[in-house]
Order: structure tokens, then sequence, then C-alpha cells
């Protein structure tokens, strides 16, 4: 299994565990350079939003991949953790229907999260 997809299925696997919503994976390899998969998914509220991140960089981290960069810490609406090969985006509820990432990023592949 290629490093991108296993990072995305310890991905998803976290954010499922803290109940997170409508988690999709998209695959930007085709057409970005910034990364192979995106993973969007949100939380209910400011603590499960918290508990998401916190369960990706946690499972990330135990198998080896490092953080490179979190945006968006502080406002807990939008939370970007960008490991390279994927980027997770972990939202409120609200900020991810006004941002709509699905949307701007639907020249990417949706990826169904078993098949990772």
């Amino acid at each position: 299994m290629d490093q991108a997809k296993e990072m995305a299925r310890l991905a998803c696997a976290a954010l499922a565990d803290k109940k997170g919503e409508d988690i999709k994976v998209i695959d930007i390899a085709g057409i970005s350079v910034m990364a192979d998969y995106f993973i969007i998914a949100n939380g209910t509220n400011d603590s499960q939003v918290r508990a998401m991140v916190d369960a990706v960089e946690e499972e990330l981290h135990k198998a080896g991949h490092h953080l490179q960069q979190r945006e968006g810490a502080d406002g807990k609406s939008w939370i970007l953790l960008d490991f390279g090969d994927i980027i997770v985006h972990v939202f409120d509820k609200e900020n991810r229907l006004f941002y709509n990432l699905e949307r701007i990023w639907r020249d990417g592949k949706e990826v169904a999260v078993d098949s990772l």
C-alpha cells in the first residue's frame, strides 16, 4: 500500500473514532502538486473538532508521519493539518457548508473511505 493511501486510511479511522461526520476523501494527485489526498470531515462542536484533530495528529505521529503545518488552531471552526502527502480539513458544520471544499475540488476523484 502506498504511503499516502495508508496515511489517508489512518486519518479517516481517527476521525471516525471521534465520531467525525461526513468523512470524504478526495484524490487530488492528478490535479494538484500540494498533496495526493484531501480528507474532509466535520464535528458538531468545538470540543469534538479539537478531539478529531488531536486523534489524527496522534495516530499519524504513532505511525511515523510528521505534521508539516497546522492552520486555524485558534478558531476551531476550520483546522487544516498538512502531512505532506495528505491534507486533513476538520470543520464545524456551519463552516464546512460555507467553504464547500468538495465543490471547489470537484475535479478531484472522490475515494470511498472503505477502499483505503
